[in-house]
């Protein structure tokens, strides 16, 4: 009887041999692809902080006293070179949708890819009034 219900015993153990392996073999592709989806929004945001900051420095390059319109891509760019470097590729400036009144650069760019074959494009553009001098 004793020799019997160690039997069982030692076949139920062998029954559960490999279910942790299965287990991980399930569950950890949607951990990786968890961490890649963070890895890429990561990236995403990094370069749409750049190119922000590059559309505000270049609005604020064009809008200045007898500043020129051209300015402020030139300011803009610049800055993305500087500071987007790795989060912003091939940045771009335009100064689209200016008015007389008011200066307006847009900065777009792409995005590093973490995941091979997927291209991200960011664009943010900048607004300000420009500057007059009224005595």
């Amino acid at each position: 009887m004793r020799a019997m219900r160690s039997r069982r015993a030692r076949l139920r153990r062998r029954n559960d041999n490999g279910a942790l392996t299965l287990s991980y073999v399930v569950v950890l592709p949607f951990v990786l692809l968890f961490i890649m989806v963070v890895i890429q929004a990561s990236f995403w945001f990094l370069a749409r902080e750049a190119a922000l900051a590059a559309a505000r420095q270049g609005a604020d390059a064009a809008r200045a006293l007898h500043a020129s319109l051209r300015a402020g891509p030139v300011a803009a760019l610049a800055f993305a070179r500087h500071a987007g470097t790795g989060y912003l590729l091939d940045p771009q400036a335009s100064t689209a949708g200016s008015t007389p009144a008011t200066v307006s650069v847009t900065v777009t760019g792409r995005v590093p890819s973490f995941v091979p074959g997927l291209v991200v494009r960011v664009s943010e553009t900048a607004q300000a009034p420009v500057e007059e001098f009224r005595p």
